[in-house]
């Protein structure tokens, strides 16, 4: 990895933690379009997209985001949902809520994913071999998992 690619790295991280810390302290994720819009704007910088390309990922990343809006609510409620079986040491109930906590983990999943082949498919053999470059620094470096922009767990209500 080069200096410069490791300066727009430490520079994406920086900002994947400015909206992680505005998310926990209550002034929310932005909404789909704005973070499609954030996630376009780090792959033209570093992928060197098109006009074309960006209009695209622009749709793609947004319908993904989009749709799942829907399920991070889900997850919540799933969270809390086991938080409360845990009080209770109701063991049919944590079985049921991590269930649900999974399937919702792998919808997500299958979005990030989706969404990813649907950009590989309008990059071209440069940009592909950037984007696995990329991709090699962390699963889904871009979206929710681990040092993702977004995603993971919700924060603990009290």
């Amino acid at each position: 990895m080069t200096i410069q690619q490791t300066l727009r790295l430490a520079l994406f991280l920086c900002a994947a933690g400015a909206l992680s810390l505005a998310a926990q302290n209550g002034q929310g994720a932005p909404n789909p379009a704005t973070f499609a819009q954030h996630r376009v704007q780090f792959l033209t910088t570093v992928l060197s997209l098109t006009t074309q390309q960006q209009q695209q990922a622009l749709t793609i990343f947004t319908t993904a985001n989009t749709s799942e809006t829907a399920v991070h609510d889900s997850m919540k409620m799933a969270h809390q949902s086991l938080r409360a079986a845990v009080q209770k040491n109701d063991a049919t109930a944590i079985d049921q809520a991590a269930a649900t906590i999974g399937n919702l983990t792998a919808e997500i999943t299958a979005t990030h994913a989706k969404a990813d082949a649907a950009l590989y498919a309008i990059l071209t053999p440069e940009q592909q071999a950037k984007f696995n470059q990329l991709e090699s620094h962390g699963p889904h470096m871009f979206h929710g998992g681990p040092g993702g922009m977004h995603g993971g767990h919700p924060p603990a209500e009290n």
